[in-house]
């Protein structure tokens, strides 16, 4: 990072060419261990295969080949991905540890060879079998069961045993459902009928998981590899220090805005806590931050970046996908509860630098304002691009993505430290590829689960299950379904912790009555919860080893830090006004409410103010502060009285702790006066 205020694009972000900027993305759990090929054709099959993966999406997203007269299913199109996908994870990651770390052994190439024939057979074969679904042909039930093994094998090798396991566990209930009892009792499906409905229907293995992975992340991963390799990432950092440094507590509001920046290109909690909490982090403890409160700072704020429109988590596409609904009202929705997500943390950490007496960073590290402008302001364009086909053209989102990835592009071509060469665009692919392979594969298994679950009657007895207790007990129905969230999330991507948790209890909180878009953010905030929630919080980790201290203590204060997360989805799930659905004036005095309520929680999680707070004081203010983020008006009963009461408690503790901190501020000089008095 550059220090100073130097006013060329080198000092700002370091010269693109010389020192080229982090790879965001390659830091994306399981990435970092991939292996390199020695051999030169081997290494060159490798890295066709990587680059093939964004390529290939971006020929399907503009419907070139039928340009070419050429008819092109989406089936045939994510068996193309398959093979991509499968084959490279085969070459690149070892099987186990000890595994040769420079060349693929002979095990690895006989199963990419078995990726290109699964998902080959797809490409070739798949439109000659839309018409045939049903037959269970002996070449569909070994290549259904070959695909499956494929997939699962690819999963536990980029993201662990945890998914997979859940999802052999699924297929065992399909099979054996005629032995459990109760209403589990089902008729069981054969092996036969089960390879070839989760290989070839389309809500099975190529069904919206894996579409949406292949077809919009891939575009906002290529837009953020080309954001990143330009040097936009510095921009932003440097931003955000820019904007932030000069204020008390300053490098853990750098730390929040960089991270809520980053996460706009990011899909990854732990990618943006590597990337930024590696110059964050240390920032935050030399200024006074002790060690375990800086890295929950950063993770927090990365986690956040999944909540943060307008590019969210993947998850969230997957979302509008499951909604029927455009991306854009989804993203809409959840910005509110995002920006008071954000406005927590900075409450919190300018709170805890007036307790500890933190300052601002030193003012020469601080880079002028219009250096920082002048020298990256062409990679704000793609941003407002962004926004601007999303919310006012209202076009899709992977094609949103590929072309601020073109405008990305383009603008670097005038600004000659950042341009992309031939090279650096191959590697680019390269690396969005690489960066799609574990997204990709969960994707894949997701579908797998999906299509157990349409084969059975499991989503069926949820909802039963929820028809009979629910009505009475909606609370402990959601507090049920925030913990199978949690406890899903302590091994296995958000994305996937989403998908299972909203096909199997977010139709049965739609039946009670609850807004689907409301129920299915729900689902999404607490899947994405378990990142920063202990005991397996792997956000928090990455930012505890960066800082070199316990995770669980990075936990338990990503657990503060993060408070408004966990109480706003119940608040929006009992009455929507916080995600925009409502009168506009009730929408308005909701968020206004809202804020006054998120500043009062965060004060209270502080114990701070102007002075140190008492015990009773700060439960008060809690208190009073989840009443005040209760929407005025709206459906919840007694609101009103709830807002007025808190409103009154909040106004009375603050106004009690100014005014007893002015009256010990004027007893200080008569006190010293005092004491040299009885001196003499």
């Amino acid at each position: 990072m550059a220090q100073g205020n130097g006013s060329s694009t080198e000092q700002a972000f370091g010269s693109v060419e010389n020192n080229p900027p982090t790879n965001p993305l390659s830091e994306i759990e399981g990435l970092s261990r991939l292996r390199t090929l020695k051999h030169p054709a081997m290494r060159l099959l490798q890295r066709s295969l990587l680059w093939g993966i964004p390529l290939f999406a971006l020929l399907y997203n503009f419907d070139l080949p039928s340009r070419f007269g050429l008819a092109l299913l989406q089936e045939q199109y994510l068996g193309s991905v398959l093979i991509l996908v499968l084959g490279s994870i085969f070459l690149s990651k070892p099987a186990y540890g000890s595994a040769p770390r420079n060349h693929a052994p002979w095990y690895d190439l006989f199963l990419a060879l078995l990726s290109f024939v699964v998902g080959g057979y797809l490409v070739l074969f798949y439109p000659r079998m839309v018409n045939e679904l049903g037959e269970l042909t002996a070449d569909k039930v070994i290549l259904g069961a070959l695909a499956i093994l494929l997939v699962m094998e690819a999963c536990r090798r980029m993201s662990g045993w945890v998914l997979i396991i859940l999802a052999a566990l699924l297929m065992f209930y399909a099979h054996y459902a005629f032995l459990f009892p109760g209403i589990l009792n089902a008729r069981g499906i054969s092996w036969s009928k089960l390879a070839v409905h989760l290989f070839i229907d389309p809500n099975s293995l190529l069904g919206i998981p894996l579409a949406i992975a292949a077809t919009t992340v891939v575009s906002f991963i290529v837009f953020g590899q080309f954001l990143y390799a330009s040097g936009g990432g510095d921009f932003f950092t440097q931003l955000a220090m820019t904007l932030m440094g000069r204020f008390r507590g300053g490098a853990a509001k750098i730390s929040i805005l960089a991270s809520a920046l980053f996460g706009t290109i990011s899909g990854s909690p732990v990618a943006n806590v590597v990337v930024d909490g590696a110059i964050t982090i240390p920032m935050m403890v030399r200024t006074g931050y002790k060690p375990h409160v800086a890295a929950a700072v950063e993770s927090a704020a990365s986690n956040g970046g999944q909540l943060m429109p307008p590019v969210m988590g993947a998850a969230a596409f997957v979302m509008a996908e499951f909604l029927g609904m455009p991306y854009a009202k989804v993203a809409l929705a959840a910005a509110i509860p995002a920006l008071l997500y954000y406005l927590a943390l900075f409450v919190q950490v300018d709170l805890e630098a007036g307790k500890t007496g933190i300052t601002r960073i030193a003012a020469a590290d601080i880079p002028r304002l219009g250096a920082v402008l002048a020298n990256g302001w062409i990679f704000i364009i793609p941003m407002a691009l962004i926004v601007y086909i999303l919310f006012v053209l209202n076009l899709s989102a992977s094609k949103a993505g590929f072309y601020a990835a073109a405008v990305a592009l383009v603008v670097t071509f005038f600004w000659p430290e950042a341009r992309i060469n031939l090279k650096k665009f191959i590697t680019i692919l390269e690396d969005a590829g690489r960066a799609m392979l574990e997204v990709t594969i969960v994707c894949a298994v997701a579908g797998i689960i999906i299509g157990v679950l349409t084969l059975t009657s499991l989503p069926f007895v949820f909802t039963l299950f929820v028809e009979q207790h629910g009505p009475d007990n909606i609370f402990f129905i959601l507090v049920m379904t925030s913990l199978i969230a949690l406890i899903l999330g302590m091994g296995m991507p958000t994305t996937a912790v989403y998908v299972i948790v909203a096909l199997t209890l977010a139709p049965a909180l739609t039946k009670l009555g609850i807004l689907p878009l409301a129920a299915h953010l729900f689902v999404f905030y607490w899947a994405m919860l378990s990142m920063i929630t202990p005991p397996i919080c792997i956000a928090a980790y990455a930012g505890a080893a960066i800082a070199g201290t316990s995770p669980m203590r990075t936990g338990y204060a990503c657990m503060r830090l993060g408070i408004i997360a966990y109480v706003v989805p119940f608040v929006f799930v009992f009455d929507p006004l916080l995600l925009l659905e409502g009168p506009p004036a009730l929408v308005t005095l909701a968020i206004a409410t809202a804020v006054i309520g998120t500043i009062a929680i965060g004060i209270a999680m502080v114990g701070y103010f102007v002075r140190p707070m008492g015990w009773l004081q700060r439960w008060l203010l809690l208190l009073a502060g989840m009443a005040l983020l209760i929407p005025p008006g709206g459906a919840i009963f007694y609101s009103w009285a709830l807002n007025a009461t808190g409103a009154a408690v909040c106004l009375a503790i603050l106004f009690a702790e100014w005014h007893n901190k002015g009256a010990l501020e004027a007893q200080k000089p008569l006190a010293a006066e005092e004491q040299i008095a009885a001196r003499q």
